[in-house]
């Protein structure tokens, strides 16, 4: 396996290009945006600088791994002749659906075609493709290239034959993958989803503002983030529609999204991506000033 395709040039999609590219592979990274094929490189860019500038990685790696991404803004071009695709569009399942259609007419059969999904069903998404059985989930987690762990997703036709090869490439990355069935949110989010929700209740219901939540947890649980900051950094639109993909799949009330979320999404007040969450981002990407709505 030499040649990998990534569909879409934002947070995940830059990520992975970043990390397979860096692991010598030739990338070619797809969006439907020039635009945003400029700014996921101009992110790879930064990111490889800042690893130089801790000496991780040597100004040839750096060098390497930038010549090692072409960009392309038409899907069919874009996967001529790769060996694997890693889909990381957002995370909506019919664009997914219509991305893996295309990715059906324009691929050869023996493609192995992976998507990113975090919460979203690997047996839907190939049940649209020819041989859904070389239709498998590398759900990386953010960031790419620092982050260890790939959870591997095995949908209901994936063969062992491309759950070994993808356990085996993703070691090769230097990531730790773990295999899962398809079941909604997979292991990642059916336990992590349901916390920051839980999260967004308890200051839904007054029991605790934004500060004491998250300090709670990361000085009494040990977690590096509280679950608020969490939230505002993974997106609370991606949140909410891994919430409702697990509602809808499991039709269990404990995984409905909390009001609060809901209309935070529908006031655009999405974390860091928008400049506002339950913290205010306005002149600072840290998690130091919180929203005033919630002060």
């Amino acid at each position: 396996m030499k040649t990998i395709a990534v569909i879409g040039a934002g947070t995940m999609g830059n990520g992975i290009a970043h990390t397979f590219a860096q692991s010598g592979f030739t990338v070619k990274l797809i969006d439907v945006s020039e635009k945003s094929l400029d700014k996921g490189m101009a992110t790879i860019a930064g990111n490889l600088e800042r690893m130089l500038a801790k000496g991780t990685i040597t100004q040839e790696d750096v060098a390497k791994t930038i010549t090692n991404i072409i960009t392309y803004t038409d899907i069919k071009d874009g996967v001529v002749g790769v060996d694997l695709v890693v889909e990381a569009a957002t995370e909506n399942v019919e664009l997914k659906l219509n991305i893996f259609k295309q990715l059906n007419e324009y691929c050869s059969h023996n493609t192995i075609l992976a998507t990113n999904t975090s919460s979203i069903s690997i047996t839907q998404i190939g049940a649209v493709v020819a041989h859904p059985e070389r239709v498998i989930g590398m759900h990386f987690m953010n960031p790419v290239p620092i982050m260890k762990l790939v959870e591997i997703i095995r949908g209901y036709n994936t063969s062992d034959e491309v759950t070994k090869i993808i356990m085996d490439l993703s070691e090769k990355l230097g990531k730790v993958p773990v295999e899962v069935n398809d079941y909604p949110g997979f292991v990642a989010n059916r336990i992590l989803m349901p916390m920051l929700n839980e999260a967004i209740e308890t200051l839904y219901n007054g029991v605790a503002g934004v500060y004491e939540i998250d300090t709670v947890m990361k000085l009494g649980m040990g977690h590096p983030m509280g679950p608020l900051q969490l939230a505002d950094f993974i997106g609370l639109d991606v949140c909410l529609a891994i919430l409702n993909v697990m509602y809808d799949g499991f039709k269990n009330p404990k995984y409905a999204p909390c009001p609060l979320l809901v209309n935070m999404v529908r006031a655009g007040k999405l974390g860091v991506k928008s400049g506002e969450g339950f913290y205010d981002y306005s002149e600072s990407k840290k998690a130091e000033k919180i929203s005033k709505q919630f002060i």
